[in-house]
């Protein structure tokens, strides 16, 4: 259960006319696409895919994320893109050069990265992702296998690539920016990442010990996101505040273990993004185990604009990877843990000890899914 709301750009003063979109790729490619500006967010993805000539049964393995790009070089994910969003006008509406919307999977199972695959188009897109989140270091690699995956990237090995990038820790993550969050305690800072169906914690105690646990969506009973804004003099005046006063809050109900459930709150700009997260992975895993399947095939536009032609644009290979930054911080290995969300002491390791270190007993929140579905 969730309860948040969008606020979107007033449309009706908005004229219906064909304008030009640019979509990005992670190879910093851009994908300009004609468009009307009543389009919604399944029409303008119709129309990337086209261009691209993704084949329409994987449209659906993929979506439009809003992101702000970063004085640093990073990108902070704003939200994924909703069905009834208008893209143009929630682009143009932020009067700002920092915000672009980008092309990324959709879907957290990396089994269906072999559906992907079989598809030059898919490869590229998912490959460029992949070179990508290593860059940043969303997706955890050790020297040697840094060393390994520049190897694949210099032999053009684009699937061996993506093969060995699925062996490593946080593999088709997403990370957000700094926040707190009140578990263990209040006032805590943390990095939030989604993926593998659930929230990775990575905590900075208030003794300055890390800490790391993860938060199965299996066992969250329900969330909610809600917005609050700084009072003076005992009322709250949302018309004087800037938008950077509003707070965002993610809250889910967790069970801790059988028969004790506790409300966990993070405090973020990203919340929203987070919610989104959770609500697909709880699809994704509805829909598998009700025996469906992820594959949307597109409607067709009744007019020719988004018409396969003889000029799709290719998906261009990334640079090669940068070496490993000497001066990223190897967080010191600690070995107690917290509670029973069993969060555990960090390391720069990849071990299987490491991922399967958070194991839990008890009943799942949401019906006919369990760990065996993970």
């Amino acid at each position: 259960a969730t309860c948040y709301s969008l606020k979107m750009p007033e449309t009706q003063q908005i004229p219906t006319e064909e304008v030009q979109l640019e979509i990005y790729l992670f190879n910093g490619q851009k994908v300009k696409v004609n468009i009307l500006t009543s389009d919604q967010t399944e029409d303008v993805l119709e129309a990337v895919a086209s261009k691209l000539d993704l084949p329409d049964e994987l449209v659906g393995y993929f979506s439009l994320f809003l992101v702000q790009e970063r004085g640093d070089g990073g990108c902070t994910y704003v939200r994924k893109l909703q069905e009834f969003e208008l893209p143009y006008v929630s682009i143009t509406s932020l009067h700002s050069p920092d915000y672009r919307i980008v092309l990324r999977k959709s879907y957290w199972d990396t089994a269906y990265d072999s559906d992907v695959m079989d598809d030059r188009v898919g490869l590229n897109l998912l490959y460029a992702q992949t070179v990508s989140d290593v860059e940043r270091g969303w997706i955890l690699v050790n020297k040697e296998q840094h060393r390994q995956l520049k190897s694949l990237q210099e032999k053009g090995s684009k699937k061996e690539f993506i093969r060995l990038a699925q062996t490593l820790k946080y593999y088709g993550y997403i990370k957000f920016d700094p926040c707190i969050t009140d578990f263990p305690e209040k006032g805590c800072h943390v990095i939030v990442g989604a993926g593998n169906n659930e929230l990775n914690f990575h905590v900075k105690l208030p003794s300055d010990q890390m800490k790391e646990g993860s938060f199965k969506v299996t066992r969250m009973r329900c969330w909610r996101v809600t917005s609050s804004v700084p009072v003076a003099n005992g009322t709250a005046n949302p018309s004087s505040s800037s938008k950077c006063d509003v707070k965002l809050e993610l809250a889910f109900e967790y069970l801790m273990s059988k028969d004790r459930l506790q409300w966990v709150t993070i405090t973020s700009p990203q919340a929203i993004m987070m919610s989104i997260c959770l609500q697909s992975m709880v699809d994704e895993l509805m829909v598998k185990k009700s025996g469906g399947s992820i594959k949307k095939m597109q409607k067709k536009r009744l007019n020719g604009s988004f018409q396969r032609s003889d000029s799709q644009q290719a998906v261009k290979s990334p640079p090669l990877l940068d070496s490993p930054d000497p001066s990223r911080e190897q967080v010191v290995k600690l070995s107690t843990k917290l509670s029973s969300v069993s969060l555990r002491g960090l390391s720069s390791s990849n071990s299987a000890s490491d991922i399967s270190g958070n194991d839990f007993h008890g009943n799942y929140a949401f019906e006919g899914i369990g760990d065996d579905d993970l």
